[in-house]
């Protein structure tokens, strides 16, 4: 069995992605999904192709998102595959890879008859001394935090996978849940090397309100980068307040992604996994999925007339960290316009537009060309859907056991190390930062 089977997203990994697996694919009987992020699902489809026929277990709110973000990047491996066929011809040269998709439409809808669901706080039996757990993980609609219960000659033992731990008291979904024993631990590092300023939902909203309220006033538009799962629902969480309290104009806020429409979709159905307060609005009939000046854009068609609109408007379009999809259009129509805002609200990883933007650049190039800045550019922290430093220490601090041993992964190397160094010093434990395609053998 496998936990996760993840795309490599960062241009130093990605060679990574076409390597062969580092084991037989036809004899994994089982995958245990965490959740439907690019980075944790994204070479189902490869594993699939080439011989896997066990099952996928996950959360059923996993399973629709997984099944439309993997549709999506087959589209893009599809797109980008025949653009750079077209410009090696053009230029008389080949790149290091073939021009082929990594995987295909064909492939990624190939996945969805091996998902299976497993609701929250249930187990599945994989084999006589061997079941996996699902418990909220508090980062995205249905993700999880995977436990191992293995028994071996009548030993016990429990493998905790957190997935990727959230913070806690967010909108929209439950907290994570705790865990008081565990022998192995295997923990995520993302913000390992870190801590976010305290940033309660009202600090947040009163910075939003400031920046659109200011934006407003000086007539430009508020552009935000924004990702499909989660971040941007939760932006919509946010509007729909300041709206309701009339903190800001009644403008139109324009959601300019299908996969982000998709998705929404998926949360709609899935209120069972809200928390008390999400549940309380919807009894109250004041969904942040459908307040009345919400637009919600499919084609490209509608996508492009928006730049032909009179008056202020918020769009919120993808990629996250601006790598792709249609935020490049929305900003090559404002980023020379000094009334408008860039607004972002999420990680903008090292070498993207998104981070050359927060880092300052006076330039920029998008969709071929380079555009001077001129508009603003602003940063909300506080939406981080991962736990910081403190977070995770606090999330395992419940284990009143020391585990045997824990490993930290899922992080830049330097967040890595810092949170393997950090949590030893706090609790004693032996802890490590597994070099990429180490055997550990578990005693």
């Amino acid at each position: 069995m496998i936990i996760d089977c993840g795309l490599y997203q960062e241009r130093k990994y990605q060679d990574r992605n076409w390597q062969p697996f580092p084991f037989s694919p036809e004899t994994i009987d089982a995958v245990f999904l965490t959740h439907a992020h690019l980075d944790h699902c994204g070479l189902l489809p490869k594993l699939v192709r080439d011989g896997f026929k066990g099952r996928i277990y996950c959360t059923q709110a996993t399973a629709e998102i997984a099944q439309i973000i993997l549709l999506d990047a087959a589209h893009l491996q599809e797109e980008d595959a025949a653009y750079k066929a077209k410009r090696h011809q053009r230029e008389g040269r080949r790149g290091p890879h073939p021009e082929l998709p990594l995987y295909t439409v064909e492939d990624a809808e190939a996945v969805a008859p091996y998902f299976t669901a497993v609701e929250y706080d249930s187990c599945v039996r994989i084999k006589d001394g061997i079941e996996g757990c699902f418990y909220e993980a508090g980062h995205v609609l249905g993700s999880a935090t995977v436990a191992i219960n293995t028994v071996q000659d009548d030993k016990k033992q429990r493998i905790l996978f957190s997935g990727d731990i959230g913070e806690p008291d967010r909108p929209i979904i439950n907290d994570p849940a705790i865990f008081n024993a565990a022998d192995y631990i295997v923990v995520e590092s993302t913000y390992g090397d870190r801590t976010h300023a305290e940033h309660k939902i009202t600090d947040i909203q009163s910075q939003l309100r400031d920046c659109i309220n200011e934006t407003v006033q000086a007539g430009g538009n508020i552009i935000v980068p924004s990702f499909a799962l989660e971040r941007s629902q939760e932006i919509l969480y946010h509007l729909n307040e300041l709206f309701l309290r009339n903190e800001i104009p009644p403008i139109t806020v324009f959601l300019d992604s299908p996969m982000a429409i998709r998705i929404t979709e998926v949360f709609k159905h899935h209120a069972e996994l809200f928390d008390t307060e999400m549940t309380r609005r919807l009894r109250q009939g004041n969904s942040p999925f459908s307040f009345d000046n919400l637009k919600m854009v499919q084609t490209t068609e509608e996508s492009k007339a928006i730049n032909s609109l009179k008056g202020s408007a918020i769009i919120i379009a993808g990629s996250g960290m601006v790598s792709g999809g249609r935020i490049k259009h929305h900003l090559v129509n404002n980023i020379t316009h000094p009334g408008s805002t860039v607004l972002f609200v999420g990680y903008q990883a090292e070498g993207t537009p998104g981070r050359k933007l927060l880092d300052g650049a006076k330039r920029i190039r998008l969709l071929g060309r380079t555009h001077r800045v001129r508009a603003r550019v602003v940063k909300i922290d506080g939406f981080s859907a991962h736990a910081d430093r403190d977070g995770l220490l606090a999330w395992l601090s419940d284990i009143r056991i020391p585990p045997r041993y824990v490993f930290i992964t899922h992080g830049e190397k330097k967040a890595a190390i810092s949170f393997a160094q950090f949590l030893g010093e706090k609790t004693g434990w032996k802890t490590s930062v597994p070099e990429y395609g180490a055997d550990v053998l578990l005693e």
